[in-house]
């Protein structure tokens, strides 16, 4: 579901957003992802990201969701 965002707001998260993708170490992840995507069966991947973190493919909720940690530190 999008973000419900005015012209002007939707087109500077658009620009942001643009911008962090370009980034090289960005750039360095997708590249991995896709070499890695190529490896495996598409039947295996369905539903499933890389998480470079753990260097394994885990399903896309577990990935976006920091494993049930949350993606953010805790402020003090």
């Amino acid at each position: 579901m999008p973000q419900k965002l005015s012209k002007k707001a939707a087109a500077a998260k658009k620009a942001r957003d643009l911008a962090f993708a370009k980034t090289p170490a960005r750039r360095r992840k997708k590249a991995e992802n896709q070499r890695k995507r190529r490896k495996k069966s598409a039947a295996f991947l369905k539903g499933k990201d890389y998480d470079h973190s753990t260097g394994r493919f885990v399903s896309v909720a577990k990935n976006r969701g920091g494993f049930g940690k949350g993606t953010k530190p805790k402020k003090k």
